[in-house]
């Protein structure tokens, strides 16, 4: 499926309007469907499909362990995309009740009080240690991939690293999405999580910072800045949080020792 699609446009600049072409990035709904009830439509780029459903599903505390799931089908049809997920348990024992929200990235989800208070009593303690110059040198090659973004302006990028190098990068309208594509990933190939750390842009709000600690991620760093209740999540369970990433320089909101001269 293509990436981005082309559109003419009128350009006003200092000369007058000017026609130009440009690429808008794709954008498809995602729903997703857990054992025949619907769970939330995600508004992406359709990229990973299967990778950001499961995702999201891990990341909401709906699924917690690759031997749970029975079945992942994905079908494309009429622009729109379905996840039908089946697992081996009720994640909706008790009355449960799922929130269905529709969000390319500025909804806070499904579910959130109950995942801040799981999140809250939980203590980071990788030994991971990373130095400056490899965070600066992480989010320097981050841009040099964002090809989509280059080309677009539409989209955000996530990236799973050690310190020396980038394992996975996916990209997406939405960054929840881009990170949920990468916790899919690690949930389905079985991938460690515990030494590495998340380099991506856009804003770290809460909701990124839960997806990142509920796979024991811990360091989370963004070419963007934080919110207070991220920053305060992060200083609360040992969270090593790095915002504002430039060319020779990063904010540190948190650092309970990983950072290395």
């Amino acid at each position: 499926m293509p990436e981005a699609y082309p559109f003419e446009i009128t350009e006003y600049g200092p000369a007058g309007p000017e026609r130009k072409q440009i690429q808008a990035i794709r954008e498809v709904p995602l729903t997703i469907y857990l054992n025949g009830r619907e769970v939330v439509t995600l508004l992406c780029t359709g990229k990973h499909p299967r990778h950001l459903a499961v995702g999201f599903l891990k990341s909401d505390a709906l699924i917690s362990d690759p031997s749970q799931l029975l079945d992942v089908d994905i079908a494309d049809e009429d622009g729109r995309i379905t996840a039908r997920v089946r697992v081996s348990h009720d994640p909706f024992a008790g009355g449960r009740e799922i929130q269905r929200s529709i969000t390319s990235g500025c909804g806070k989800g499904t579910n959130f009080d109950r995942n801040v208070a799981t999140i809250s009593r939980r203590r980071v303690t990788s030994e991971l240690s990373v130095s400056p110059a490899q965070i600066l040198a992480l989010a320097g090659e981050l841009k040099r991939r964002s090809t989509l973004y280059d080309s677009t302006r539409g989209c955000h990028n996530s990236s799973l690293c050690t310190p020396q190098e980038m394992l996975l990068f996916r990209e997406d309208i939405g960054r929840h999405n881009a990170i949920d594509m990468i916790v899919g990933e690690c949930f389905l190939e079985g991938l460690t999580t515990h030494d590495k750390m998340i380099v991506s842009t856009g804003r770290v709000a809460s909701e990124i910072l839960l997806k990142t600690v509920r796979i024991g991620v811990s360091v989370l760093a963004s070419t963007a800045v934080a919110t207070s209740f991220s920053v305060e999540l992060a200083r609360k369970i040992g969270l090593t949080l790095i915002g504002n990433i430039k060319a020779d320089s990063f904010w540190v909101y948190n650092d309970p020792g990983r950072i290395i001269a």
